[in-house]
């Protein structure tokens, strides 16, 4: 693996998207289940994954969402992070990806923004997930699912405190910019992420994709950082027949364009999430598989032609996994 840090606003790059719909569909209760097993059924987790690699996902995510010792508590499995995290990245590490990231969720734990006490314990969380991979093979940790400014600033602090690879961070917001909070602003957001040390702001979101590209302009306005876009699928509905604002991310052909509006605001890294499949990292991937990031000040509204949709797709579905077949 090269050095993901040394491809900072150069290169467009896709993330697999997470594995738990896929395997959901294969009968696994993920809510129990997903980091156990990595230890149970490699196999069944290495087949997932290398069905994103094979798509064209440059960037493999390890399933080690739920790492932290509050999450695995719920299991049992607090005791067992290290092992979990290795046989994580051995399932990644024999597909031989471009690039691995670990992923970390938020650690669960309730959190009292004026109890110093309060935010020890959740830094602490952070610092103890990101030292399960100590002395493993990765280029970058992924903090996703944030809905707290607090409990972000918490991960970036426990990460900060561990570890000095590239830190990821991304916050959920609606089409409005706006963590769930319902206070908090995108640009509040990013302006935290570049003051408490990630490497790159992100952010998820499930709304149209004019207003995403929207809020990718105004990411890449707050901070000089490469930005990192989530595209959440409500649901794989393809007799949909056409985008809804409560499902614009209906199919996997729709992220053609999206992938391509995308750049043109100056996002560098793309992932679909959600219930997606696959074909949703195929369709991603083709859309930008060559292409350099775009400068947000020189980004320039995406031309009906330029670039080439029918061309993009056609590339699309020539992936082995875009079809309907593989939508299961």
């Amino acid at each position: 693996m090269s050095d993901i840090a040394l491809r900072f606003h150069k290169d467009m790059l896709v993330l697999s998207a997470p594995i738990a719909a896929v395997l959901a569909r294969q009968g696994v209760d993920v809510t129990r289940d997903l980091e156990y097993l990595n230890l149970i059924e490699p196999e069944a987790v290495r087949d997932a994954l290398r069905l994103e690699s094979i798509a064209g996902a440059q960037c493999i995510v390890a399933n080690t969402e739920g790492i932290a010792p509050a999450r695995l508590a719920h299991h049992g499995m607090e005791d067992r992070a290290e092992e979990l995290a290795r046989a994580a990245l051995a399932a990644v590490q024999g597909l031989r990806p471009q690039h691995v990231l670990a992923e970390i969720g938020p650690c669960g734990l309730p959190l009292d923004g004026s109890s110093a006490a309060s935010l020890n314990e959740n830094r602490s969380q952070y610092a103890r997930a990101v030292r399960a991979f100590e002395g493993g093979t990765l280029d970058a940790f992924l903090f996703g699912g944030f809905a707290n400014p607090v409990d972000l600033k918490c991960a970036l602090m426990g990460a900060r405190q561990a570890s000095d690879r590239p830190v990821f961070a991304s916050v959920d917001v609606d089409g409005d910019g706006l963590m769930p909070d319902g206070r908090t602003t995108i640009e509040e957001a990013a302006s935290l992420m570049g003051e408490f040390g990630a490497s790159v702001a992100g952010f998820s979101s499930g709304a149209p994709v004019e207003q995403v590209a929207a809020l990718v302009e105004r990411v890449c306005s707050t901070v000089d950082l490469p930005v990192l876009v989530q595209l959440r699928i409500a649901e794989r509905a393809p007799r949909q027949g056409a985008p809804t604002p409560e499902n614009p991310y209906y199919c996997p052909d729709v992220m053609v364009e999206a992938a391509a509006r995308l750049r043109a605001a100056g996002a560098q890294f793309l992932r679909a999430a959600g219930d997606a499949t696959p074909a949703y990292t195929g369709a991603l991937a083709a859309a930008t598989d060559g292409f350099d990031v775009v400068a947000p000040r020189d980004a320039q509204p995406v031309e009906e032609d330029e670039p080439d949709f029918a061309e993009l797709l056609a590339a699309a579905r020539s992936k082995s996994l875009f079809s309907s077949r593989e939508e299961g």
